[in-house]
């Protein structure tokens, strides 16, 4: 993996529209029947841009991430304005990373050529799985056979192209993962998403969970399914460098390490975070969630921003250990001292490593084990303490 670029800059959009809401999701999608005004929510873009850019000028965007809700239901003449209202207020880096995540129906993919001409050169593919039952009970609209088209229409349209999946699904055993994950490897070029299935609360997956209609693996299958993945993948020259992504060295995706590095990043549209480095402090930033009251916002206030929070050193340094130990790679334990003010507590430290949960690279890094994945909230929590 290529070594952090301290002056990484991304820009994340958010889309918050879906076709239909998955039940397992509690990202700020939204369903809407009647058309959405594109040519107006591109006028709402462009002008939290430019509200972003006053505040944080001077940037270079190394990366820019269009997430969702569903972005592939953009027309790609709205993609390409917003990434033209990027262009005019920040310097755009001539190698930078421009990610749309896209559902794969054939409808969506028939857009793919004209994202690819609008900027985009990278599409991240929400497959989900490749077992018609399981993306109708996970409320996906495509089938697996429509999903492996998508995929060739990436393959075609895209140097650069990443698919999603989730494991650890009910029923799901570890001999029926790995050949799902196999024939998942040999379509996927470079990068591999692949999410343990969690039940989030408030969302119809945890009502059926709650009257007893869905059971999802217990810890002993899911450690195995976990087991599955970090071997098939290394085997196939994907191995893990955050905590659910794997990648060919070179491949990972630059946008999410700006996250996972406690990097700077403007977010734009309803219900997007952002981390802005202004006058030596570092804000947090949230916009309006719900769509149409986060597009009025701007047009009254030219932003939609509803909270801003100046962080603490101990805040700052939190969110460092927190996002960084999930990568691999791990955290310069220097850095962390400079954020927070103080040392990691050697003692703590010694006990994780006698434990087999994290370990210290020869040049000083910190990371956590591959067999401390599966406990990462612990050993956050144990090293924050």
């Amino acid at each position: 993996m290529s070594a952090p670029d301290e002056s990484a800059f991304g820009v994340y959009i958010h889309w918050p529209f879906c076709l239909s809401k998955c039940p397992y999701c509690d990202f700020n999608s939204h369903v809407r029947h009647a058309a959405i005004d594109e040519p107006r929510f591109v006028r709402a873009f462009a002008a939290e841009i430019a509200a972003s850019a006053a505040r944080a000028p001077g940037r270079t965007v190394s990366t820019i991430f269009f997430g969702g809700g569903t972005p592939s239901l953009m027309q790609p003449a709205t993609v390409g304005a917003i990434l033209d209202a990027v262009g005019k207020r920040w310097t755009v880096a001539p190698d930078v990373e421009v990610t749309l995540e896209a559902n794969p129906t054939s409808v969506e993919a028939t857009r793919f050529r004209g994202y690819r001409a609008a900027g985009v050169n990278r599409v991240s593919l929400g497959v989900q799985a490749l077992d018609d039952d399981a993306l109708k009970a996970l409320g996906r609209t495509h089938t697996a056979q429509e999903a492996l088209a998508a995929v060739a229409i990436a393959r075609a349209a895209f140097e650069r192209y990443s698919l999603d999946l989730i494991y650890a699904r009910p029923g799901q055993t570890p001999q029926a993962w790995s050949a799902e994950l196999k024939h998942a490897l040999a379509e996927a070029a470079e990068h591999l998403s692949l999410y343990q299935l969690t039940v989030e609360p408030d969302t119809p997956f945890a009502t059926l969970q709650a009257v007893g209609k869905l059971t999802v693996p217990n810890d002993d299958t899911a450690r195995a399914l976990y087991d599955t993945t970090q071997a098939i993948c290394a085997d196939a020259g994907l191995p893990v460098y955050e905590i659910s992504n794997h990648a060919r060295p070179g491949a990972e995706c630059r946008h999410n390490l700006v996250y996972w590095r406690a990097q700077e990043y403007a977010g734009i549209g309803p219900g997007a975070h952002g981390r802005l480095d202004i006058d030596g402090e570092r804000h947090a930033t949230a916009t309006e969630r719900r769509p149409e009251a986060w597009l009025m916002r701007v047009e009254a206030l030219g932003h939609g921003i509803v909270s801003d929070d100046t962080l603490l050193r101990s805040q700052m340094a939190d969110e460092f250990l927190l996002m960084g130990l999930r990568l691999a790679e791990g955290i310069d334990p220097a850095r962390f001292e400079r954020l927070a003010g103080r040392t990691l507590d050697p003692h703590r430290i010694k006990i994780l490593q006698d434990e087999g949960a994290i370990e210290l690279t020869a040049d000083g890094r910190l990371r956590v084990t591959l067999s401390g994945f599966p406990v990462l909230d612990a050993v956050v929590a144990d090293l924050a303490a």
